[in-house]
């Protein structure tokens, strides 16, 4: 791993994703991922073969009102839901899937959810949601440090390396 990402509380965190081992999506239940303008276009432009992929119910309110929220978080649109669920999740994410059918699993994905459970605090430091940590509010299972042995360091090396190429695009446009 690329140590030149400081990650606040690494050394501590445990993480270990139990989706489809117990966990039935449940931060795909829990979350309204915001969109930023280039992963709007992008689900806009692949809208019409994602939505054979979804649940009947999150694609009638698609073709509806649209897969965004008029709602918005920090200026940008979030994704709607439907049922409780994010309207991409069927069974899964279905961005994850058809971008891992790519060969990149967060091509298609809001890259707060590609990111998830590593975040950027307001004084600009990354740092690993986790339980009786910076206030968590979520009560996810995968976020209680006690529910693994799993460093996070192992288990979200996807995610911390882009994380850190997040941070280097960052600074080359800076």
């Amino acid at each position: 791993m690329d140590a030149s990402l400081p990650i606040i509380n690494l050394d501590d965190a445990r993480f270990e994703c139990t989706y489809g081992r117990g966990c039935e999506g449940t931060c795909c239940r829990s979350a309204h991922p915001i969109l930023y303008p280039d992963e709007f276009e992008r689900l806009t432009a692949n809208l019409p073969r994602f939505l054979p992929l979804l649940r009947p119910e999150a694609r009638k309110l698609i073709e509806k009102k649209g897969f965004a929220t008029q709602t918005r978080e920090q200026g940008l649109p979030m994704a709607r839901h439907t049922s409780g669920w994010c309207v991409f999740f069927n069974n899964g994410c279905v961005l994850h899937q058809a971008g891992d059918a790519e060969g990149d699993r967060s091509k298609y994905k809001p890259v707060v959810c590609s990111l998830f459970p590593i975040q950027v605090d307001k004084a600009d430091r990354w740092y690993v949601r986790q339980k009786g940590f910076k206030s968590e509010t979520w009560e996810l299972s995968c976020l209680d440090p006690a529910t693994s042995k799993v460093p996070a360091a192992e288990s979200l090396q996807f995610e911390i390396a882009l994380a850190k190429r997040l941070e280097d695009e960052a600074s080359a446009e800076s």
